[in-house]
C-alpha cells in the first residue's frame, strides 16, 4: 500500500484538489514539495482521503491552503483531523495578532498601587517587628540572667568604637563648612561673630545626632542585615530554634541594646567634632580665638538645646536596629537576597531617621523647646 503523500485534480471537478497518504513528520521532504507545486485553478482542497496526519502535516497543508489563497473553511478534513488543524489555525492567529495598546496612564496608576501596597505592607511587618522586640527585651529586663552580655559587648564595639575616627572625622569637616559658610553670608551684615550660635545650635540641636545616626543607619543597618541574612542562609537561624532558643533574644536584643547605648555616646563625640570645626574656622578666617568661642558658647547656648538634641538618639538607634535584623530575617536561600535586604534597610533606616528627624524638628518647634 503506498503511503507516500500526494495531491491529484480531481478530473469530474476540475477546481478541486484531492489529497491522499501520510502527511506526517516522516514525509516532510514529499510535503514540503507539494506544498510549492503548482496548481492552477483550485478553488477547493479535500482532504479526507489523509489517513495519518500530524502537526508537521497540518501546517504544509495551512501553507499549501495559504497560497492557494484559500480560506480555512474550503479545505476538507477527516473529523480526527480537525481538532489538530483548528489548534494550528488559532495558533497561527495569536502571532498574527497585534500587540495590545500601551496604557501609560494605567502602568503608571498600577506603579503607584503596588508601592503604596508594598509600604503598607512593610510598615505593617515593621510594627509588628517592633512589637515582638520590645516585648522579648522586656522579658530580659526583667530576668537579667537572660541577656547575651558577651554578645552586647561585642557589638558595642563593633557599632561604637570602631566606627568613632569616622564619626569625628565627618562632623568635624561638617563643622567647619558650616562656619564657613555661615561666615561667608554673615560677613555682608558685620556678624561673623554669631557663627558661634550657628554652630552650636545646629551640632547640639540637630547635626550632632543625625549625621551620627545616618552614618550608623548606612554602616550598622547593614551589617545587622548582612549578619542575620548570612545565618537565616545557611539555615542556623532554623538551628537555634530547633535547640529551643530564641532568635529574637540572643540576635536582636544584643544588637538593640548595643546601639542605645554607644548612638547618645557618638552623638556627644559628633557635637565635640562638630564644634571643633568650627572653632577651627573661627581661629582661622575669623579671628576668633579658641577662649572666646568657648566663652560665646557659654554665655548663648543652654544645655536644653544640647538634651533636645540628644533625646532623638534612642529612637533613632531603635529604627536603625529594628529595620537592620527585620531585613536580615526577611533574606532567603541566595546570595542575591541578601543583597538586595541589605540595600533595602540602608534605605529604610535612613529614611526613616530623616523623617522622624523633622517630626521631632517640628514638635520641639511648636513646643517651644
Amino acid at each position: 500500500m503506498n503511503r507516500a503523500p500526494s495531491a491529484e485534480h480531481n478530473p469530474e471537478f476540475p477546481e478541486r484538489l484531492e489529497l491522499r497518504g501520510e502527511w506526517t513528520l516522516e514525509r516532510v521532504a514529499d510535503l514540503h514539495r507539494l506544498a510549492r507545486s503548482g496548481y492552477e485553478g483550485i478553488r477547493e482542497i479535500d482532504a479526507r482521503g489523509v489517513s495519518r496526519m500530524d502537526s508537521a502535516g497540518a501546517l504544509q497543508l495551512h501553507r499549501l491552503g495559504e497560497r492557494l489563497s484559500l480560506e480555512p473553511e474550503a479545505i476538507s478534513l477527516r473529523e480526527e483531523h480537525q481538532a489538530l488543524s483548528q489548534a494550528l489555525l488559532e495558533a497561527g492567529r495569536a502571532e498574527l495578532e497585534p500587540p495590545p495598546p500601551q496604557r501609560a496612564w494605567s502602568d503608571m496608576l498600577a506603579k503607584v498601587g503596588y508601592s503604596v501596597h508594598g509600604l503598607f505592607t512593610q510598615g505593617r511587618a515593621l510594627v509588628g517587628f517592633l512589637g515582638l522586640t520590645l516585648s522579648t527585651l522586656a522579658g530580659v529586663l526583667v530576668r537579667p540572667k537572660r541577656l547575651r552580655v558577651t554578645s552586647t559587648v561585642f557589638h558595642m564595639q563593633q557599632t561604637g568604637l570602631d566606627a568613632v575616627p569616622l564619626i569625628l572625622l565627618l562632623n568635624f569637616l561638617v563643622g567647619a563648612v558650616i562656619a564657613f559658610l555661615g561666615a561667608t553670608v554673615l560677613r555682608e551684615f558685620g556678624a561673623e561673630f554669631f557663627v558661634v550660635e550657628l554652630v552650636g545650635f545646629a551640632f547640639m540641636r540637630e547635626f550632632g545626632v543625625l549625621l551620627t545616626a545616618i552614618l550608623l543607619a548606612g554602616r550598622t543597618a547593614s551589617a545587622f542585615t548582612a549578619q542575620i541574612g548570612a545565618m537565616k542562609a545557611r539555615e542556623e537561624i532554623d538551628a537555634i530554634r530547633v535547640l529551643g532558643l530564641d532568635p529574637i533574644e540572643l540576635l536582636v536584643v544584643p544588637r538593640l541594646l548595643a546601639l542605645l547605648v554607644m548612638l547618645p555616646l557618638l552623638a556627644f563625640l559628633a557635637v565635640l567634632a562638630g564644634l571643633a570645626g568650627g572653632m577651627l574656622v573661627g581661629v582661622l578666617s575669623l579671628d576668633i580665638s579658641p577662649e572666646m568661642f568657648i566663652a560665646r558658647l557659654d554665655e548663648t547656648i543652654q544645655l536644653r538645646h544640647y538634651l533636645v538634641g540628644l533625646s532623638k538618639a534612642p529612637v533613632f538607634a531603635l529604627v536603625i536596629a529594628v529595620v537592620g535584623c527585620l531585613e536580615g530575617f526577611k533574606v532567603g536561600g541566595t546570595a542575591q537576597s541578601v543583597g538586595e535586604r541589605t540595600t533595602s534597610s540602608v534605605v529604610q533606616s535612613i529614611s526613616l531617621v530623616i523623617i522622624l528627624d523633622a517630626v521631632f524638628a517640628i514638635f520641639f518647634m511648636e513646643m517651644g523647646w
